[in-house]
Formats: structure tokens, sequence, C-alpha cells
């Protein structure tokens, strides 16, 4: 089954494209979750869904002697067999997210075969968060530090160049490759121009696209666009949304994200009595913004689901019908 670059999908459509982002299942789970996320969303169409890929995490056990031992788990494996599974049962190209953390070189290479032999050609390319309690990002040993280092070794791959010198009658790849863009900079980076510095340089080592960090505000993309091509950073921008679900939300998407919250968006949630009512708030506010962005002209809306599909169900009615 051929599927279309994400890229060529751009290219192809005279209207703004809808996507989603899904959170494989947790271990013990079945595709039965996935199915569950996607159904309500195919009438819209989506151009291609993003699935997610999650680094092990370090967890603590107690023993019966009173002390601790530590273990570390993968709590959502599975990326790339939900790749395959979606792409297969759906006809809807994929995007696994492939990420530094947790891997070798030479890991990668082997996944990134694994895909190549699947026919999943679209990759989005991003370093990943420090695991679980930790501030900071520490590389595997002979792994990828850096998302601007796994594009430069997808991109070998493109060009048939492997880790190893002496492999024979090899067969050069065709990823296209997205990198994620923060219109409100990455938590890391010391200022935005950094941000678009390593940004140009992910372009110019092979990335074809950029999909947005989650923001709440448009103008902030709006402004993200037009820096990025003050820049020469010329290839599509696709905003990724997320709609607010519930209060805490308030406190821990701009803790984990980085991101800010509107003024008028915290004072409608701040009326609210219930998560319920939040939701609907979320909803309202990620249509006016979809509504906005497409009135600027965006390739596509992207929306992250958090595995849940009603929310992103009821904005798709209001702007992709």
């Amino acid at each position: 089954m051929n599927e279309l670059k994400v890229t060529e999908h751009i290219a192809n459509s005279d209207k703004a494209l809808f996507s989603f982002e899904l959170l494989p299942p947790l271990k013990g789970q079945d595709f039965t979750a996935i199915q569950k996320a996607i159904d309500p969303l195919i009438e819209f169409d989506p151009a291609f869904i993003n699935i997610t890929y999650h680094q092990q995490e370090v967890v603590y056990d107690t023993l019966d002697n009173g002390l601790m031992k530590k273990r570390t788990v993968r709590k959502r494996p599975g990326t790339v067999g939900i790749s395959a599974a979606i792409k297969y049962r759906y006809g809807i190209p994929v995007v696994p997210h492939i990420i530094c953390g947790g891997f070798t070189r030479e890991e990668t290479e082997n996944a990134l075969i694994d895909l190549n032999f699947l026919g999943i050609k679209n990759l989005l390319v991003v370093r990943g968060d420090p695991p679980m309690g930790m501030k900071t990002f520490v590389p595997e040993p002979e792994g990828n530090a850096h998302s601007l280092d796994l594009v430069q070794q997808i991109s070998a791959l493109n060009n048939g160049k492997y880790l190893e010198d002496d492999i024979k009658n090899f067969r050069s790849t065709d990823f296209c490759i997205g990198v994620a863009g923060y219109p409100e900079k990455h938590s890391e980076s010391p200022n935005l121009e950094s941000d678009l510095h390593f940004l140009k340089k992910k372009v110019e080592a092979g990335a074809e696209y950029i999909v947005t960090q989650m923001f709440f505000d448009s103008q902030k993309y709006i402004d993200f666009v037009k820096n990025c091509r003050a820049k020469g950073i010329d290839v599509p921008i696709i905003p990724g949304l997320k709609p607010i679900t519930t209060r805490n939300q308030m406190i821990s998407l701009p803790q984990t994200f980085h991101v800010d919250l509107p003024e008028m968006l915290v004072k409608e949630m701040l009326k609210c009595k219930t998560n319920a009512e939040i939701r609907v708030v979320g909803i309202e506010w990620a249509i006016q913004q979809s509504k906005e962005l497409l009135e600027f002209g965006v390739p596509g809306l992207h929306f992250y689901t958090m595995g849940k599909s009603d929310n992103i169900r009821k904005i798709a009615e209001a702007v992709f019908i």
C-alpha cells in the first residue's frame, strides 16, 4: 500500500488538511482503544495520524524489607506495530514519532528499517523529554543527543548511508521528515532567536515540514510563521492545537509544555463549576482558534487528542463541514 507523504498531501490539497495525534495504548490494552479514538473522526478524512513514541521510565518498587528496588518499564510500547495496524486497517498515512531518548543510533536505524519495510514514509522527529523525575535530558551511550542529529541520521539513510560502511547492495530509504516547532520557544532555548537558528539547521539537514507545539493564542503562531519565513525557513508549518478538558490543565499545561494561556480563556474557565463545563469552553476556544488559523491560510490543523476524540469531533464538525 503506497502512501502519500505529508508534503504531497499539502501540495495536492486545495484546502487545509485535518490530522491528529494519538498515544499508543498502555501495556496490556489492545487495538480497541485506538479504534475508539479514530472511528469518530474518519468522516473528516484525516490526511494522516501521528503516533507518539515513549521512552522507558524509571519506577521504584518497595521490597518486603522496606528497601527500594529500581527498575525500568516502557508503559506505552508498540508505536511501530500500532502505526502499521492503522495504515493497513484504515488506509490512512501514519506518522510515527522518532525520538532520541532511550535509543542508540543502531537501534534507531533498525527501527527505521522496520518502518521502511512496512511502507511507512512519514516521520516526526523529536528529541523527547527527560525521563520523569529528571530535569536534564541525557542521551543513551552511542545515541543521538539532539533532534538535529536524528534528522541527519535519517537524511543519511535517505541517501543510502548506513552506520556500517561496508554494507553492500544497499537501498536508500525515502522518508518524509517532520520536526517540531515552538511558537513560544522550546523551554530549554535561551530565546526565540536561538530556537529559530536550530530549526533552520534541521530544515537544511532534511526536514520537510514542521508541526508546532500547542498554543492558545493564534497570533503567536502567526508571528512564529512570519519569523520563520524571515529566517529563510520555507517548509510548511502545521499548527498543533489542544482543546483544554479539565480545570487541572490550567496549571499542568503551562508547567509541562511551557505555554501561556490567554487571560480571556482563563477567565472563562474560572467561571466553570465542573470539568464538563471546562470541556465546553475548551471546544469553543479551539473552534475559534481553528477559524482564525484557517483565515490566515494554514496548510492544515493538527489536533492533540491525548487518546480521546469526542471533543475533537465537535471541533471538526464546526470547522471542516
